[in-house]
């Protein structure tokens, strides 16, 4: 399928801009609205990777945008950069929250997306984006996450009422099985509906085809599976596919 894509430009009250990715599918229109997913990047910033994965939601069908949380469209391949912008953007997480929902708004405005139907997806830090978007009760039908970090901003309550898909890798040192099974008793105490697959031999940052290189250039326990990769993807599509339809 044939997509268009645009930068979403996002102002917050005090003046920063958030210049967000959108990809649509060709067909969606003011007259035919697709369903919206919006997708929390890496730490990395809006880099290729969340730029193709909204272009490939976009070929399946969905209006999709990938977050620029940090603001400015500021992005890197510096661990140590990206370690710090997700520190300041963490040490004020109502700001972070606040900033999700402006793009949210303004994604959901525009007239080609089904504003009553939106999930969300995101990946390491931008998993943690996604699931706080859901705790904070905004309105979600559904969130997955791809080797995502679950520490919650608060816990999930009665205002979380999206369902929830997590992919994560059994190697993943950055996000211990521990942490999963953190998340699923939370996730139960506020009655959520979740499916969590393991993917053996899979790293953190295991969809991310860049994975491998940023590990060799930082020093971080990354890495790239090609088979985890494919099969949370369409595990992922099957996921947005039952709780969103086309």
């Amino acid at each position: 399928m044939s997509i268009k894509t645009f930068e979403l430009i996002s102002t917050t009250e005090n003046g920063v801009q958030l210049i967000s990715y959108v990809a649509l599918p060709e067909n969606a229109s003011d007259d035919h609205p697709v369903a919206g997913i919006l997708v929390a990047p890496e730490w990395w910033g809006i880099v290729d990777h969340p730029k193709s994965v909204v272009e490939r939601l976009a070929e399946a069908g969905y209006a999709a945008v990938a977050m620029d949380v940090y603001g400015e469209g500021k992005l890197t391949t510096d661990a140590a950069q990206a370690n710090m912008w997700m520190e300041q953007v963490l040490e004020d997480q109502d700001m972070l929250m606040a900033r999700c929902r402006l793009i949210l708004n303004d994604f959901s405005d525009q007239l080609a997306v089904d504003g009553d139907n939106l999930a969300a997806i995101g990946f390491c830090f931008g998993g943690k984006v996604v699931l706080d978007m859901a705790r904070e009760g905004m309105p979600l039908k559904a969130v997955a996450t791809f080797h995502g970090n679950p520490t919650p901003k608060q816990p999930a309550d009665k205002n979380f009422t999206a369902n929830v898909l997590v992919a994560h890798g059994r190697d993943d040192s950055m996000v211990s099985m521990e942490a999963i099974e953190g998340l699923k008793s939370e996730l139960d105490a506020a009655g959520v509906d979740y499916i969590i697959d393991v993917y053996d031999n899979a790293k953190h940052g295991f969809t991310n085809p860049h994975a491998d290189e940023r590990a060799a250039k930082n020093n971080v326990d990354l890495g790239y599976n090609e088979a985890a990769a494919k099969q949370s993807w369409e595990n992922m599509l099957e996921f947005m596919e039952n709780n969103l339809g086309k």
